[in-house]
């Protein structure tokens, strides 16, 4: 194999992994900023803000094989039973890996899916509770399976198949929180270890030395001898316990196979959340919201297994004791051979929700399949199958599929973009306007020597990478009904990040973009015999290399100049300049979409970055975004007359937008800055501030935005509050929805802010003021007191507190200080608590989700609390830079850099 490295790419990180990857999509980047690649028996996971920092880790065990029968000695060499029997390699190695959208963990974070070659899917959760590296299995999915396809005695008995058939929920959590039955009976009350005892080795359990495979497969069961008390000795009996219980039937070789098929996974992947109308989801199970997700199974014989899992109800950092919601939607019979990649991709309005999913096969064919959110969500009712066929692209041929990228641009959501990797090292790229069901064939391409072994769009579907075993990786623009190859950016942000890793490869397995789709990450096996096999060669097998591709050039914008004045630096070209200030706009101006999560690590990556080698550059791509953001068209206004006039707009300016604006104040600006000092209000005056005079209108201009956030968080809360009173029915919220909480607190700090509030504030304090005695009840406000000491605590801040002692004129008494609550402005209480790492502030109670959406300032804050639900769902995000929450872990372990 040709050791050739990328041309013209330059990696600004790098970072080595003990194991080498084996199969294609050996990458993938999470929406919470998680990379986790698949090498041999692990699967690592890394933060690209820290990639040197603590790492997660799965350990893939070996699985015994399910009982599913028994075969006569004369048909052990039989074609369909060659591969059984010829099978010796037992070492576990993991062959798929796929993200689930963020807000699918218990702390809504990312849940993992993870197949292996011995055909298990399993699911796993960060170990935010757990403080450890290794992540947390939460349900076995070939577990599930298996046991369906028992129930049905694997389709055998069916004279009528169809395309699908349909299963019942199956919830996995706690064992008290079970259901006791099932409409199909399926075991759903017992642990993971329960189900797993289930699963027992019929072909290699105490067999004698002069025993042979074929005898292990035609006599199941031997009551050797073994030593007491040993493992062995654990699992014999297990064993003869377990196949004594089933009585394993004696059939045919064909249908052994054919079972084995059916068991036997492939490849897994994802769906976006599908939000369905509360008319729709009028009642969701076990504590679960109208949201799901649908996990996509193929296997070797041909089919998909289709799964939704529901988006929790309420999350929490305390325990992950919340039910995970698993359904078992149905078999789809996509291929007549090994279903080897899928991609699926969202697709419709809020009102009608549908999923798009893209198969191919070893068999060389590709088909596209659609399916409808309500007949996702009960299938069973549903008249036809939740998944039909809407075109075949690639008929069957004998180069066999390796993988597939599907998109659906934001810009035209009826469009679809679908790149077709091969194993003849060729790739195709279909268009196709879903709403008329015109398909186009943009081109067929030989881009690599090897099979691809990679497809990432990004930019909204204007860039397509690929990558090849033979260790080359390609970066392609799509424009119009065109696909031209351009190089990768070769210049850099900032410095280069020095290390020792080597820099010689011989394959490729996997490229994936960032969230932003600013960086690419790309895994690479090293070439062994380069290395030193004493030292090198064992811990360097394979490299993670991050490459920056907000340069890239795009045909699209090859005519448009860019009227930043200032010189080239770092051997940037102004076209490059041009490239990386329209893809920065673009993307700030694309996460104002409520339904992008704000992890933007890699922008602001980017801008730190530029900001250390060409600080005017940064100034003006952030003086471009303000003026249109917030002033409404750009005007070729100095930074200083820009950041003054912005604050007078805040009203007309949505919840989203100013959260990217703390986010950039804090993270870029003022990242020499503790966050600590900034909420306090201390030190600013600092050699770190006065070094730059507008950095001082930066600091006044976070101060009012956040300033506008919590007279809208306070606006809210008192209005809640007071209609709640007024409505005798109101109760207070099941887990997952929010309640007004720290009303008094709040009625305080407008009162210490009198004079700068609004007065839509004042007169909601003084309405509160006129229930006083349920004010002081313990729902809605309480007399505080030190969480060290029995003192009581008075509200002179929002965001620290101290007990009285402090008021003491004993010089020996010690003074506690106390953070309060980001949220309800209440002191925190000693608990895990939900931390911001960009503003580091901590929350005992989460934020409204109607916070996030407030498109301005309301003009009555009682009409919005009349006319909204009952119910208001709570959100995981911080009030004031609205990145997702998280519970702060040690040094020494992994954590999700949002920012």
């Amino acid at each position: 194999m040709q050791n050739q490295s990328t041309p013209m790419a330059s990696r600004f990180q790098a970072v080595a992994l003990v194991a080498s990857p084996s199969y294609p999509n050996s990458i993938a980047w999470s929406d919470d900023n998680f990379i986790a690649v698949a090498s041999a028996h692990l699967v690592t996971i890394l933060n690209p803000a820290v990639p040197y920092g603590p790492r997660g880790l799965i350990r893939v065990p070996t699985c015994e094989p399910y009982p599913i029968g028994r075969v006569n000695r004369e048909d052990l060499f039989t074609n369909c039973m060659l591969p059984a029997a010829l099978s010796r390699d037992r070492r576990p190695c993991v062959r798929s890996i796929s993200w689930s959208p963020i807000g699918m963990a218990p702390n809504y974070g990312c849940l993992l899916a993870v197949c292996t070659v011995e055909g298990r899917v399993k699911i796993y959760r960060p170990p935010f509770c757990d403080f450890s590296a290794e992540w947390v299995e939460v349900v076995d999915i070939s577990d599930r399976l298996y046991d369906y396809l028992t129930k049905i005695n694997f389709g055998e008995l069916d004279n009528t198949p169809s395309e699908f058939s349909h299963g019942q929920p199956i919830i996995q959590g706690c064992a008290e929180e079970q259901p006791k039955s099932c409409a199909i009976d399926l075991p759903n009350s017992g642990t993971l270890k329960q189900y797993k005892r289930r699963k027992v080795n019929v072909t290699t359990y105490n067999i004698k030395d002069s025993e042979t495979f074929q005898d292990q497969l035609s006599n199941p069961i031997n009551t050797g001898s073994t030593t007491a008390g040993s493992d062995e000795n654990k699992i014999d009996r297990r064993t003869t316990k377990v196949l004594g219980n089933c009585k394993l039937s004696l059939i045919t070789a064909e249908k052994y196979a054919s079972r084995c098929a059916m068991l036997s996974s492939l490849v897994i992947a994802w769906s976006p959340v599908l939000w369905l109308p509360s008319k729709i989801c009028l009642a969701p199970e076990n504590d679960s919201s109208n949201g799901f997700s649908i996990l996509a199974v193929g296997g070797k014989s041909g089919k998909i297994s289709v799964w939704r899992i529901n988006v929790p109800q309420y999350y929490s950092i305390e325990h992950s004791r919340g039910p995970t919601t698993v359904t078992f939607v149905g078999l789809l019979q996509a291929h007549n051979s090994w279903v080897t990649t899928i991609s699926l991709a969202l697709l419709g309005s809020e009102s009608n929700p549908q999923v798009l999913l893209a198969s191919g096969s070893s068999d060389g064919s590709v088909r596209i399949w659609i399916g409808k959110g309500e007949e996702l969500l009960d299938p069973s009712g549903a008249n036809n199958a939740p998944f039909s066929p809407l075109k075949e692209v690639v008929s069957v041929n004998f180069v066999p599929i390796s993988v597939l990228s599907l998109a659906i641009p934001v810009q035209t959501m009826h469009k679809m973009l679908l790149a077709v990797g091969k194993g003849s090292g060729s790739f195709e790229v279909w268009t196709a306007d879903i709403s008329s069901s015109i398909f186009d064939k943009v081109g067929l391409y030989d881009a690599h020597d090897c099979a691809v072994t990679g497809l990432a769009w990004a930019f909204d579907g204007c860039c397509l990478y690929s990558c090849g075993q033979e260790n080359y990786v390609r970066a392609w623009v799509l424009h119009g009904s065109a696909l031209c190859e351009v190089s990768i950016p070769s210049n850099i942000p900032g410095l280069r990040s020095s290390n020792d890793l080597p820099n010689v490869f011989v394959s490729c397995l996997g490229v994936a973009a960032s969230p932003g789709n600013i960086a690419l990450a790309m895994v690479r096996n090293v070439d062994g015999d380069s290395l030193d096999p004493m030292y090198e060669g064992r811990l360097q097998k394979a490299v993670v290399e991050l490459l920056w591709i907000g340069g890239q050039q795009k045909d699209v914008l090859s005519s448009s100049s860019s009227d930043f004045a200032g010189e080239a630096f770092l051997d940037f070209s102004a076209n490059e300049l041009n490239y990386w200030e329209s893809d920065i706009l673009w993307y700030l101006t694309k996460y104002e979409n409520l339904d992008n999560p704000l992890v933007v690590w890699d922008i602001v990556a980017a801008l730190l970055a530029f900001k250390q080698s060409a600080p005017k550059y940064t100034d003006h791509i952030l003086v471009k975004w303000l003026s249109v953001t917030f002033l409404g068209s750009y005007t070729g206004l100095f930074i200083g007359e820009v950041l003054t006039c912005i604050p007078e707009n805040f009203s007309k300016i949505t919840s989203r937008q100013l959260h990217l604006l703390n986010i950039i104040c804090r993270r870029v600006i003022l990242s020499d800055v503790k966050a600590e000092e900034i909420n306090c209000k201390v030190n600013l005056g600092g050699p770190a501030v006065t070094k730059a005079e507008h950095l001082t209108l930066w600091i006044e201009l976070l101060f009012s935005s956040e300033k506008e956030l919590r007279e809208r968080l306070v606006g809210f809360s008192l209005a809640t509050f007071i209609n709640r009173l007024s409505d005798s029915t109101t109760t207070f919220s099941r887990p997952g929805f929010w309640y007004p909480v720290g009303v008094e607190q709040m009625e305080l700090w407008i009162a210490l802010n009198h004079d700068c509030v609004r007065d839509q504030l004042k007169v909601l304090a003084s309405e509160v003021r006129k229930h006083e005695r349920r004010l002081q009840s313990s729902e809605y406000g309480v007399e505080e007191h030190c969480i060290y000491c029995s003192e009581s605590v008075t509200f002179d801040s929002p965001e620290v507190a101290h007990c009285q002692c402090s008021n003491s004129t004993d010089k020996t008494v010690q003074i506690h200080q106390m953070a309060r609550c980001a949220v309800s402005m209440q002191v925190c209480p000693a608990i895990p608590l939900w931390f911001c790492k960009c503003c580091c502030r901590r929350a005992s109670k989460l934020p409204p989700e109607t916070l996030f959406t407030l498109p301005g300032y309301p003009l009555d804050f009682k009409s919005l609390t009349e006319s909204s639900v009952k119910e208001i769902p709570t959100k995981p995000l911080c009030p004031f830079c609205g990145i997702p929450l998280q519970r702060l872990q040690p040094d020494f372990l992994l954590s999700p850099s949002p920012v």
